[in-house]
C-alpha cells in the first residue's frame, strides 16, 4: 500500500498524483482558511501526526469500510474515503468543511441543528479552538483512497464550546 504523509513525496511517474502535489501545504490551507474564517488560531503541520496518519490510513485501506482508531486517547481523528483520482486535498478537507450548514457553536454534542453529532463531528474537530497540530495521510485503497487527519489535541470534548 502507497501512503502519503508529507509534501514532495513521490508516488510514482508524473500522471494521477500530481494532483497530490504540495499535499501538506494544500491540506494545511484548506483547514487554516477555514479557521481564519471564523476567529480561532491556525494550526501547524505535524509530521508526527503525519506519520501516526499514514500508519492508519494504510490499516484502514485493506478494510471495506472506515473506522476510527480506538486506541487514540488525546489525539482526534477525522477520516474520509472517496473514489481513487476525483478528488483533490481541497476536496477532501472540504467534504468535512460543508458540515457547518447544520453546525451551531454550543457545547458538544449541542452541537448540530439535526441533534446528530456525526453530521458536524468532522467540522468540529477541524475547527476546534484548542487543537493547534494536524498531520494527514492518503492511502490507495484500490478503486478508493483513504485519508485520515490526525489533531492534537483532539476535540468533540463533552460539554465545552466548539470555540
Amino acid at each position: 500500500m502507497i501512503a502519503l504523509p508529507l509534501a514532495g513525496l513521490l508516488l510514482g511517474a508524473a500522471g494521477p498524483q500530481d494532483r497530490l502535489a504540495n499535499f501538506r501545504e494544500r491540506v494545511l490551507a484548506t483547514h487554516n482558511a477555514e479557521r481564519v474564517r471564523i476567529g480561532v488560531p491556525p494550526l501547524v503541520w505535524s509530521d508526527a501526526l503525519a506519520s501516526n496518519a499514514s500508519q492508519y490510513a494504510v490499516h484502514l485501506s485493506r478494510l471495506p469500510v472506515l473506522e476510527h482508531d480506538a486506541s487514540l486517547d488525546v489525539e482526534g481523528e477525522n477520516l474520509w474515503r472517496g473514489t481513487k483520482g476525483a478528488y483533490s486535498p481541497e476536496d477532501m478537507v472540504t467534504l468535512w468543511i460543508d458540515e457547518r450548514r447544520v453546525f451551531v457553536n454550543k457545547p458538544f454534542p449541542e452541537v448540530s441543528t439535526t441533534g446528530d453529532i456525526e453530521d458536524v463531528g468532522h467540522y468540529t474537530q477541524l475547527i476546534w479552538r484548542s487543537t493547534a497540530l494536524v498531520g494527514c495521510a492518503v492511502a490507495d485503497a484500490g478503486e478508493d483512497e483513504v485519508m485520515v487527519c490526525r489533531y492534537m489535541e483532539g476535540g468533540n470534548v463533552m460539554t465545552e464550546m466548539t470555540y
